[in-house]
Protein backbone atom coordinates (compact mmCIF):
# COMPACT_ATOMS: atom_id res chain seq x y z
CA UNK A 1 0.00 0.00 0.00
CA UNK A 2 1.53 3.32 -1.01
CA UNK A 3 1.81 6.44 1.16
CA UNK A 4 -1.01 8.31 -0.62
CA UNK A 5 -3.42 5.47 0.04
CA UNK A 6 -2.45 5.20 3.74
CA UNK A 7 -2.68 8.99 4.10
CA UNK A 8 -6.10 9.01 2.43
CA UNK A 9 -7.46 6.13 4.51
CA UNK A 10 -6.31 7.75 7.77
CA UNK A 11 -7.97 11.01 6.79
CA UNK A 12 -11.16 9.43 5.47
CA UNK A 13 -11.68 7.06 8.40
CA UNK A 14 -10.67 9.71 10.97
CA UNK A 15 -13.06 12.34 9.58
CA UNK A 16 -16.03 10.03 9.06
CA UNK A 17 -15.41 8.26 12.37
CA UNK A 18 -15.47 11.56 14.26
CA UNK A 19 -18.64 12.74 12.49
CA UNK A 20 -20.35 9.46 13.38
CA UNK A 21 -19.14 9.50 17.01
CA UNK A 22 -20.12 13.16 17.50
CA UNK A 23 -23.64 12.42 16.29
CA UNK A 24 -23.94 9.37 18.57
CA UNK A 25 -22.75 11.50 21.51
CA UNK A 26 -25.41 14.12 20.65
CA UNK A 27 -28.16 11.48 20.51
CA UNK A 28 -27.17 10.14 23.94
CA UNK A 29 -26.99 13.60 25.60
CA UNK A 30 -30.42 14.45 27.11
CA UNK A 31 -31.80 17.76 25.83
CA UNK A 32 -28.78 18.50 23.65
CA UNK A 33 -29.35 21.35 21.16
CA UNK A 34 -27.11 21.69 18.09
CA UNK A 35 -28.02 25.38 18.06
CA UNK A 36 -27.53 26.28 21.72
CA UNK A 37 -24.94 23.76 22.93
CA UNK A 38 -21.27 23.93 22.02
CA UNK A 39 -19.82 20.82 20.39
CA UNK A 40 -17.44 20.51 23.34
CA UNK A 41 -20.40 20.34 25.75
CA UNK A 42 -20.45 16.70 24.70
CA UNK A 43 -17.14 16.25 26.56
CA UNK A 44 -18.07 18.37 29.58
CA UNK A 45 -20.71 21.12 29.77
CA UNK A 46 -19.70 24.06 31.94
CA UNK A 47 -21.91 27.07 32.67
CA UNK A 48 -21.65 29.70 35.42
CA UNK A 49 -18.91 27.86 37.30
CA UNK A 50 -20.72 24.51 37.29
CA UNK A 51 -19.78 21.55 35.10
CA UNK A 52 -21.76 18.47 34.10
CA UNK A 53 -20.25 15.39 32.52
CA UNK A 54 -22.89 13.31 30.76
CA UNK A 55 -21.95 9.69 30.07
CA UNK A 56 -21.50 7.96 27.71
CA UNK A 57 -21.45 11.14 25.57
CA UNK A 58 -18.34 12.47 27.29
CA UNK A 59 -16.29 9.33 26.75
CA UNK A 60 -17.47 8.96 23.15
CA UNK A 61 -16.69 12.58 22.25
CA UNK A 62 -13.34 12.90 24.04
CA UNK A 63 -12.08 9.54 22.77
CA UNK A 64 -13.19 10.16 19.18
CA UNK A 65 -11.57 13.60 18.93
CA UNK A 66 -8.32 12.24 20.37
CA UNK A 67 -8.40 9.43 17.79
CA UNK A 68 -9.08 11.99 15.06
CA UNK A 69 -6.05 13.99 16.21
CA UNK A 70 -3.86 10.87 16.17
CA UNK A 71 -5.06 10.03 12.64
CA UNK A 72 -4.29 13.59 11.48
CA UNK A 73 -0.79 13.54 12.95
CA UNK A 74 -0.06 10.09 11.48
CA UNK A 75 -1.33 11.23 8.07
CA UNK A 76 0.78 14.40 8.31
CA UNK A 77 3.92 12.39 9.05
CA UNK A 78 3.25 10.13 6.06
CA UNK A 79 2.71 13.14 3.79
CA UNK A 80 5.95 14.79 4.99
CA UNK A 81 8.12 11.65 4.69
CA UNK A 82 9.37 11.99 1.12
CA UNK A 83 12.31 14.41 1.11
CA UNK A 84 10.89 16.19 -1.94
CA UNK A 85 7.34 16.15 -0.52
CA UNK A 86 5.27 19.15 0.60
CA UNK A 87 6.22 20.83 3.88
CA UNK A 88 3.64 23.58 4.54
CA UNK A 89 0.53 21.42 4.32
CA UNK A 90 1.69 18.57 6.60
CA UNK A 91 2.99 21.10 9.16
CA UNK A 92 -0.32 22.99 9.33
CA UNK A 93 -2.26 19.74 9.38
CA UNK A 94 -0.15 18.22 12.17
CA UNK A 95 -0.71 21.31 14.32
CA UNK A 96 -4.48 20.92 13.84
CA UNK A 97 -4.11 17.27 14.93
CA UNK A 98 -2.32 18.33 18.10
CA UNK A 99 -5.18 20.77 18.73
CA UNK A 100 -7.75 17.99 18.30
CA UNK A 101 -5.95 15.77 20.83
CA UNK A 102 -5.77 18.70 23.24
CA UNK A 103 -9.54 19.32 22.92
CA UNK A 104 -10.13 15.73 24.09
CA UNK A 105 -7.55 15.89 26.87
CA UNK A 106 -8.63 19.34 28.12
CA UNK A 107 -12.47 19.46 28.22
CA UNK A 108 -14.42 22.65 28.93
CA UNK A 109 -13.75 22.51 32.68
CA UNK A 110 -10.06 23.26 31.99
CA UNK A 111 -11.06 26.78 30.89
CA UNK A 112 -8.52 28.60 28.73
CA UNK A 113 -6.61 25.39 27.91
CA UNK A 114 -9.73 24.11 26.19
CA UNK A 115 -10.40 27.39 24.37
CA UNK A 116 -6.82 27.55 23.07
CA UNK A 117 -7.01 23.91 21.97
CA UNK A 118 -10.25 24.52 20.04
CA UNK A 119 -8.79 27.63 18.39
CA UNK A 120 -5.72 25.64 17.28
CA UNK A 121 -7.74 22.85 15.67
CA UNK A 122 -10.18 25.27 14.00
CA UNK A 123 -7.57 27.73 12.69
CA UNK A 124 -4.96 25.24 11.50
CA UNK A 125 -7.59 22.88 10.10
CA UNK A 126 -8.91 25.66 7.86
CA UNK A 127 -5.40 26.71 6.84
CA UNK A 128 -4.46 23.09 6.07
CA UNK A 129 -7.51 22.68 3.83
CA UNK A 130 -6.44 25.74 1.83
CA UNK A 131 -2.78 24.66 1.71
CA UNK A 132 -3.79 21.24 0.38
CA UNK A 133 -4.82 22.74 -2.98
CA UNK A 134 -1.33 22.12 -4.41
CA UNK A 135 -1.74 18.39 -3.82
CA UNK A 136 -4.93 18.03 -5.86
CA UNK A 137 -6.23 18.50 -9.36
CA UNK A 138 -9.30 20.44 -10.38
CA UNK A 139 -12.04 20.62 -9.14
CA UNK A 140 -10.98 19.13 -5.78
CA UNK A 141 -8.36 21.85 -5.26
CA UNK A 142 -11.04 24.56 -5.63
CA UNK A 143 -13.39 22.69 -3.29
CA UNK A 144 -10.60 22.47 -0.69
CA UNK A 145 -9.98 26.22 -0.85
CA UNK A 146 -13.71 26.97 -0.52
CA UNK A 147 -14.13 24.62 2.46
CA UNK A 148 -11.03 26.05 4.15
CA UNK A 149 -12.29 29.60 3.64
CA UNK A 150 -15.71 28.61 5.02
CA UNK A 151 -14.04 27.26 8.15
CA UNK A 152 -11.90 30.39 8.62
CA UNK A 153 -14.67 32.91 7.89
CA UNK A 154 -17.04 31.04 10.22
CA UNK A 155 -14.31 31.08 12.89
CA UNK A 156 -13.99 34.85 12.52
CA UNK A 157 -17.77 35.27 12.87
CA UNK A 158 -17.86 32.91 15.86
CA UNK A 159 -15.01 34.65 17.71
CA UNK A 160 -16.67 38.05 17.23
CA UNK A 161 -20.04 36.74 18.46
CA UNK A 162 -21.85 36.90 15.11
CA UNK A 163 -23.88 33.67 15.00
CA UNK A 164 -26.16 34.63 12.07
CA UNK A 165 -29.22 33.28 13.89
CA UNK A 166 -27.68 29.81 14.18
CA UNK A 167 -26.83 30.07 17.88
CA UNK A 168 -23.33 29.41 19.22
CA UNK A 169 -23.56 25.66 18.56
CA UNK A 170 -24.84 26.16 15.03
CA UNK A 171 -22.11 28.67 14.22
CA UNK A 172 -19.49 26.35 15.69
CA UNK A 173 -20.71 23.64 13.33
CA UNK A 174 -20.21 26.05 10.42
CA UNK A 175 -16.53 26.00 11.45
CA UNK A 176 -16.25 22.25 12.01
CA UNK A 177 -18.35 20.65 9.28
CA UNK A 178 -16.53 22.22 6.28
CA UNK A 179 -13.21 21.03 7.73
CA UNK A 180 -14.54 17.51 8.35
CA UNK A 181 -16.15 17.35 4.90
CA UNK A 182 -12.85 18.47 3.38
CA UNK A 183 -11.03 15.76 5.37
CA UNK A 184 -13.36 13.03 4.14
CA UNK A 185 -13.33 14.28 0.53
CA UNK A 186 -9.55 14.81 0.42
CA UNK A 187 -8.98 11.41 1.99
CA UNK A 188 -11.19 9.72 -0.60
CA UNK A 189 -9.47 11.70 -3.37
CA UNK A 190 -6.02 10.51 -2.22
CA UNK A 191 -7.17 6.88 -2.01
CA UNK A 192 -8.63 7.13 -5.52
CA UNK A 193 -5.51 8.78 -6.87
CA UNK A 194 -3.36 6.02 -5.38
CA UNK A 195 -5.49 3.45 -7.23
CA UNK A 196 -5.37 5.21 -10.60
Amino acid sequence: MNNNKVFGLLLLVGSLGFIFAMNVAEFLFPGYSVSNNYISDLGAMCRAGSCRIIQPSSTIFNTSIILLGIAIIAASIIMAMPREGPKLFPSLFAISGVGAIMVGLFPEYTGSLHSISALIVFLFGGLAAIASYKLQGSPMNIISIILGLLTLSSLALYVTGHYLGLGPGGMERMIVYPALLWGAAFGAYMVGRADS
